[in-house]
C-alpha cells in the first residue's frame, strides 16, 4: 500500500505542480518579457518560483494519492479481506502514517530552507533587475510605456553613453500634458536620484481644459526619472525571506526591517511547522474518511465528498488559528488548531471504521418498542 501511495502521490504532485506552474509562469512571462529581460530571465524566475508552488501541491497530492488508493482498494475488496484477517482501523492506517510522515519531512525541507532561500534570491534578482535602468529605458529605437502614462523613445544610444533624438511624453495628469523633445540627453546619477539631462530641446505642455498648447524651448533640462523605474523594495528583507529561528525570535531590528509586528512573525515561523504536519493530516484524512462505512456497491462517492468537507474544514481551522496567533504572540500555539483538529478527526473516524456494532447496537434499541 505504501508504493502505491508514494506512485500516485508522484503522480498528482507532477500534475498539480504543472498546473500551479504554468498560472505563474504566465504572470511572469507577461511581466518580464514585456520589460524587455531575456528568456533567461524568465526561466530563472520561474525556477525562483517552484518551491513556494511544490509546498502549495503536496498537501493536496497527498490527500488526492491517499482518496485514491483507498478507494481503488475498496472497490476491489482489499481492505474487506484485511479488515477480515482481524486487522483494525488503526493497524490499517499505519501505512498511510508512513507515507504522511514522508510527506511532511518534504514539506519540512521546503518550508524551513528552500521556499526562505528561493524567495530571498528572486527578491535579489528583482531588485538587481529593477535597478539596471538599460534594461528598461535603454532600449534603442522602440517606443516604451516603463509606466502606466509615459512614454519614452531613443533613437540612438552612441558608444559614450550619448543618448541621441529623444521623445518623452507624460500624461499622467489629466489636466495638463506634457511632451519633451531633445537632439541629446545624459542619464546622470546623484544624491541616489537619476536624472535624465536633456540638452537643446522642447518642451510642449497642453492644458486640456482649453485645449491650449505652450511650448518652451530649453538649452538644458534635468528631469527625475526615478518614478519610472520601479526600484523594488529597498528597504530589508520581507517575513517570508527570513529563516524559521529568526521568525521565532524577533528582534525590534527584525520588525523595522520587515514592517511586521513580533506576532506575526512568530505566527509565521511556527505555522511552517503546521504547514508541514497538514501533509500527514491529509494524507490520513483521506484514507479515514473513506475507511467509514465499510463496503458497499454504489462506491464510496458519499465518503469522499465527506473527506472534501473535512480537509475544507481543518483549512478554514487553518484560517482561524493564524488569525489568533496574529493578534497575539502569546497565542502563537492557536496556528497548530488545523492538525490538532484534523488529527481528532482522523482518530473519531478510525475508532468509528474499527468499532461499527456500536453504532448499528444504539441504532437497533432505539428501533425496538
Amino acid at each position: 500500500m505504501l508504493s502505491q501511495l508514494m506512485v500516485i502521490f508522484g503522480f498528482f504532485s507532477l500534475v498539480l505542480v504543472m498546473v500551479y506552474w504554468i498560472n505563474r509562469a504566465v504572470v511572469l512571462f507577461d511581466q518580464l518579457i514585456a520589460d524587455g529581460q531575456s528568456a533567461v530571465v524568465f526561466l530563472e524566475f520561474t525556477a525562483l518560483t517552484l518551491p513556494a508552488v511544490i509546498r502549495l501541491a503536496l498537501p493536496l497530492a497527498a490527500f488526492a494519492a491517499s482518496v485514491y488508493v483507498t478507494n481503488r482498494m475498496t472497490t476491489e475488496s482489499e481492505l474487506i479481506v484485511v479488515q477480515a484477517t482481524g486487522y483494525s482501523s488503526f493497524r490499517m492506517a499505519r501505512p498511510v502514517l508512513y507515507f504522511g510522515i514522508v510527506v511532511a519531512l518534504l514539506m519540512s525541507v521546503l518550508m524551513h530552507f528552500l521556499v526562505p532561500l528561493s524567495a530571498s534570491r528572486l527578491a535579489d534578482r528583482q531588485a538587481d533587475i529593477a535597478q539596471n535602468v538599460s534594461s528598461r529605458l535603454l532600449t534603442e529605437g522602440q517606443f516604451l510605456e516603463p509606466i502606466r502614462g509615459v512614454t519614452f523613445y531613443i533613437r540612438e544610444i552612441t558608444p559614450a553613453g550619448e543618448l541621441l533624438d529623444i521623445f518623452l511624453s507624460d500624461t499622467r495628469d489629466a489636466d495638463e500634458q506634457v511632451t519633451y523633445t531633445a537632439s541629446q540627453a545624459f542619464l546622470v546619477r546623484d544624491d541616489e536620484k537619476t536624472q535624465l539631462v536633456m540638452i537643446d530641446g522642447l518642451a510642449q505642455s497642453l492644458r486640456t481644459a482649453d485645449q491650449r498648447l505652450f511650448v518652451t524651448s530649453f538649452d538644458d533640462f534635468a528631469y527625475n526619472i526615478d518614478g519610472l523605474i520601479a526600484t523594488g523594495s529597498s528597504k530589508g528583507r520581507r517575513d517570508s525571506e527570513l529563516s524559521t529561528w529568526e521568525l521565532l525570535n524577533p528582534t525590534p531590528a527584525l520588525e523595522e526591517e520587515t514592517g511586521r509586528s513580533a506576532a506575526r512573525m512568530i505566527s509565521r515561523g511556527h505555522d511552517r511547522f503546521s504547514q508541514s504536519l497538514l501533509g500527514t493530516v491529509a494524507a490520513l484524512l483521506g484514507f479515514a474518511a473513506l475507511l467509514v462505512g465499510g463496503y458497499s456497491r454504489f462506491g464510496v462517492w458519499r465518503q469522499i465528498v465527506a473527506a472534501i468537507l473535512l480537509i475544507i474544514l481543518v483549512k478554514a481551522m487553518e484560517t482561524v488559528g493564524l488569525n489568533l496567533a496574529r493578534r497575539n504572540e502569546q497565542l502563537w500555539f492557536a496556528t497548530y488548531l488545523p492538525s490538532v483538529v484534523g488529527f481528532v478527526i482522523i482518530w473519531a473516524l478510525l475508532f468509528a471504521a474499527s468499532r461499527p456494532y456500536l453504532f448499528k447496537r444504539r441504532i437497533k434499541e432505539v428501533a425496538t418498542p
